[in-house]
């Protein structure tokens, strides 16, 4: 008791920076126990003493866990932590990025909706605003998401904004604020997936964001070893059910309105909850995120650099000076650029003979892991799109994505200097 209540009045009383909220924000390790992590909770289902109880549980009465699918402590406490962290009222934890994209888009939409979205979007999404369709879910795309072409955008069916903040694999940047206005004005919330920044470049609820999602499988997680994604609420929206009818039976809940209908509804329903264990890895990554970011960004720029100055190689990348967010990731980002470069090579054949000569990388689709990766997404993660796809989201037969590691930054320039020799 002694040791909870001497927690609890430190994370009173001071002001934390972003290292030391990863691990004391809104977190106090096991109260049961003691121990200083959350345990897995490895269990379908939990008793009570009485059917009264679990009644009260059930009709959200009480405070408990009745079932995993709804709620689990390992789980909770991820929710709780990460929800802190990006400033939220609330988290529900998702079987995967693209379950967590797919339930915090739906929970706002009917039949006859519309969102809009940049043409820009990671290859999963495009597929999964492909299948809307069915539903009656219209997208209008736009080259890419600011404050000018939502406006010229917008209709009287528009009922959300969705915006991957730095676009995976094009790597364009959504200026928050002024998207954030915008959609204010016209009475729609501003969705941002921030999976690629991570809260260690930008808090985008700070500057306007209603709902953000990640796709914690990246940094969040840091080692690539569980599947897993998470909805932030905000809890800033003023959900009108004029506007948006879905929320009649949920405006009664103020604040906590689209947090409520979330996990009362679709999602509970449908079931993509994330497992403890994951829940359970994703805690422990999250406290080292702040480390792995300043040295994957560092470790980034310094790769760009050197990409840029060499013949016949091309890089994207948001925090070099040529690069036209540039202004606006000193502003918004800290002047911090993630951890994704986009690289065209020249051709198909060059991109492949680069890929295979690196000795560090590890070629695989995934992204945020503490090694460095590289991918072909023409190839491999858009193989299912359209040649037009591709082109709104910057990706080329010579494309190549790579996603920085925590790697000593000498021995990935010499891996890439050595690559790029053998061109």
């Amino acid at each position: 008791m002694f040791f909870l209540l001497f927690r609890i009045r430190k994370s009173g009383v001071l002001c934390m920076k972003f290292n030391t909220e990863l691990l004391h924000k809104n977190f106090n390790g096991d109260p049961h126990s003691g121990a200083t992590v959350t345990p897995i909770y490895q269990s379908n289902a939990f008793g009570y003493e009485s059917a009264e109880n679990l009644e009260k549980v059930f009709s959200n009465k009480a405070a408990g866990f009745a079932y995993t699918r709804i709620s689990n402590p390992t789980i909770e406490a991820f929710e709780r932590r990460i929800a802190s962290i990006e400033g939220g009222i609330g988290a529900v934890a998702c079987a995967s990025g693209m379950a967590a994209v797919s339930f915090a888009i739906m929970n706002v939409l009917e039949s006859g909706d519309e969102v809009i979205a940049s043409a820009g979007l990671f290859g999963g999404t495009i597929e999964l605003f492909r299948d809307l369709s069915a539903f009656g879910i219209k997208v209008k795309y736009v080259s890419s998401v600011t404050a000018e072409s939502v406006r010229e955008a917008v209709s009287e069916n528009t009922k959300a904004v969705f915006a991957e903040l730095i676009a995976n694999p094009k790597l364009d940047v959504v200026d928050v604020k002024a998207v954030a206005e915008v959609c204010h004005e016209n009475g729609i919330p501003l969705i941002v997936d921030s999976t690629t920044a991570t809260p260690y470049l930008i808090r985008p609820i700070q500057l306007g964001a209603d709902i953000v999602i990640h796709s914690s499988s990246k940094y969040i997680n840091g080692s690539s070893n569980a599947i897993s994604g998470v909805i932030i609420d905000g809890g800033n929206f003023k959900w009108n059910a004029k506007k948006h009818p879905v929320f009649k039976d949920y405006t009664k809940y103020g604040k906590f309105a689209y947090y409520a209908k979330l996990r009362n509804g679709l999602w509970r329903n449908c079931g993509p909850c994330m497992s403890p264990f994951s829940a359970f890895l994703n805690s422990v990554g999250l406290e080292t995120l702040g480390i792995r970011m300043e040295r994957i960004c560092d470790n980034a720029l310094q790769l760009a650099e050197l990409l840029e100055s060499t013949d016949g190689i091309t890089v994207t990348y948001p925090a070099l000076k040529s690069n036209e967010y540039y202004d606006l990731c000193q502003k918004q980002l800290n002047g911090k650029g993630g951890g994704i470069l986009s690289v065209r090579a020249g051709s198909k054949e060059r991109a492949f003979k680069l890929i295979n000569s690196l000795k560090y990388a590890v070629i695989t689709s995934n992204i945020g892991d503490v090694r460095t990766l590289v991918i072909h997404p023409e190839s491999t993660i858009y193989i299912h799109s359209t040649t037009e796809e591709m082109n709104n989201a910057g990706v080329y037969d010579d494309t190549i994505r790579i996603s920085v590691g925590i790697e000593d930054i000498d021995d990935i320039l010499a891996d890439f200097k050595q690559a790029i020799e053998k061109l």
